[in-house]
């Protein structure tokens, strides 16, 4: 199946070619975190779990393998979510990927595999994938802010959040991707520890410290609101020509 073909039965069309943007690309150094001409966006909300339940020291998780984090990840009782799931759920994947899609957490579907997006938003996110020409598992990595299934797959709590950062952020060390892609708000206040708005941080190149990263929509979502398919091909569109820019600078 053509590109075109694919993307008219997916909904994300029409086909858009991606614009000159009138300045150059920021290189993969800087540091570029646009959030639009309001005041300064407050932090996050500190992690005030209930007693017992305190966050894993960052530094303990910051110095393991991939063996260690997947252990610790599976036994792991930071925050509430492990009470009500079936098992933990840290990522899967290439893991020495180039690109790596951080989703918001496990559903019901997700819980039962041990796998992030199996579900329907799943196989939406494989054909985005397809779109730009690639592929789960090949120079992909996917994962989630969250490792256990919120109740009702109700949105992930800033404790919850909070808890499971450490881990994001070790397999991040693990990975060395070239490019993070946030899918959803969860995932990108997870990651750039600011309030975000999908709609003002879409379109524009933020940096999770020397790595560059795009937000875009959750594929759930879109699931959801179909109008908003066209703006997902935009920002599909952009990823692509970030990483060519991040594969040849010149």
């Amino acid at each position: 199946m053509d590109r075109t073909r694919l993307l008219h039965e997916l909904g994300l069309g029409p086909v858009w070619k991606l614009r000159q943007r009138a300045a150059a690309m920021p290189n993969a150094g800087e540091t570029v975190i646009e959030r639009g001409d309001g005041p300064s966006v407050p932090p996050l909300p500190a992690c005030s779990l209930e007693p017992g339940l305190a966050v894993a020291p960052a530094g303990s998780v910051a110095t393991m393998d991939w063996p260690t984090l997947e252990a610790a990840v599976a036994a792991c009782r930071q925050c509430r979510l492990f009470a009500a799931r079936k098992q933990a759920v840290l990522g899967v994947g290439d893991r020495q990927a180039d690109w790596l899609f951080v989703g918001e957490g496990p559903g019901a579907e997700e819980d039962e595999k041990g796998e992030p997006f199996v579900g329907q938003a799943g196989k939406l996110l494989d054909n985005m994938l397809a779109a730009i020409g690639l592929r789960r598992g090949e120079n992909v990595y996917i994962a989630n802010a969250v490792k256990c299934r919120p109740p009702q797959n109700r949105t992930p709590e800033a404790e919850e959040i909070a808890a499971c950062r450490p881990y994001l952020a070790r397999q991040i060390e693990l990975i060395q991707p070239r490019l993070i892609v946030a899918l959803g708000r969860p995932a990108a206040q997870s990651l750039l520890q600011v309030e975000v708005k999908i709609a003002a941080a879409r379109g524009r190149l933020h940096q999770y410290q020397s790595i560059p990263l795009i937000v875009t929509y959750h594929p759930a979502y879109l699931l959801r609101n179909l109008a908003d398919k066209a703006k997902a091909w935009e920002d599909l569109c952009f990823m692509t020509q970030t990483m060519k820019n991040l594969q040849d600078p010149s």
